[in-house]
């Protein structure tokens, strides 16, 4: 059982695909000012490289697990029933965890890489931003299983089934928090990676309205997330990585650039972050 202390740092990741791994950059730029968070919370790929990070992987082995743990493999795993599901939902059926790919492959990759570490022994404390499928509203892990934590939060509803645990069907946390800084309302100070969605720039199909309507909704909810969390008191720094070039979500081959990129945007943040750590850690006057 870890000690209940106040977290000094806390890294809060949003979803962004692959770019999320320029969190571990951001670690690798601290790491040489002698600076370690203490908490890491994430959604989503968020999640994902966050427990990398969790674990105290190195840099080049979180690069190295992270071509077969966020591809576009494995979004085409097909699940043909699905399409009759679509299209006679009424004579096949039409299950809550409806999914139009299997995510078998990837509960295999993440097996391969965490085994059985469950969230509680992790050498960094990890949170896994997570959605309630029946109500919609946040909900965090804490304890349990790493690969079940880490499949819930990138359950992308539709693409991907939901996961059951402790009776409660979960999804991507991304639907109810992108940037997940409010469960990190105990840390003194909180470095955020978030990232804004990429508007279609023509709507001349269905699936273009749907991601014009669904990136709109993301992009308030990320923006009124950080707002409330500064509302509140919280000391939040937000690093934000410049790209050279549109970067797709599942786009495996940019990983070492938005990794870079992750190191770039620390390394200009950085003064930033050792002020208000420091300022943090002063005493207050009585």
């Amino acid at each position: 059982m870890r000690p209940s202390l106040r977290p000094r740092l806390a890294l809060v990741l949003g979803s962004g695909g692959v770019r999320s791994i320029a969190a571990v950059g951001i670690t690798e730029v601290l790491a040489r000012e002698g600076v370690r968070p203490d908490l890491v919370v994430g959604c989503s790929s968020g999640a994902l490289f966050g427990a990398t990070i969790a674990a105290r992987l190195t840099p080049e082995e979180a690069l190295e697990r992270a071509r077969t743990l966020w591809s576009a493999e494995l979004t085409q795993q097909r699940r043909w029933r699905a399409y009759a599901q679509l299209v006679a939902p009424r004579w096949v059926g039409f299950p809550a965890d409806f999914a139009l790919r299997d995510d078998r492959l990837i509960a295999q990759r993440l097996t391969a890489c965490f085994g059985e570490r469950r969230l509680e022994d992790l050498p960094t404390p990890l949170r896994v931003a997570v959605t309630v499928a029946a109500s919609g509203a946040p909900a965090l892990l804490t304890q349990g299983r790493l690969v079940d934590a880490l499949r819930a939060s990138m359950a992308v509803p539709f693409l991907f089934p939901s996961v059951e645990l402790d009776g409660r069907r979960l999804v991507d946390g991304v639907i109810s928090d992108p940037l997940p800084v409010g469960a990190a309302a105990d840390a003194q100070v909180v470095i955020a990676l978030g990232f804004h969605g990429v508007m279609p720039r023509r709507v001349d199909r269905p699936s273009r309205l749907v991601a014009q309507v669904s990136t709109a909704l993301t992009n308030n909810l990320l923006q009124a997330r950080l707002a409330a969390a500064r509302a509140a008191g919280q000391r939040v720094i937000c690093v934000e990585p410049v790209f050279e070039r549109h970067v797709g979500l599942w786009e495996t081959a940019a990983l070492p650039a938005c990794y870079e990129a992750g190191r770039r945007a620390a390394a200009e943040r950085l003064p930033q972050i050792l002020a208000l750590l420091d300022q943090a850690a002063a005493p207050v006057a009585a």
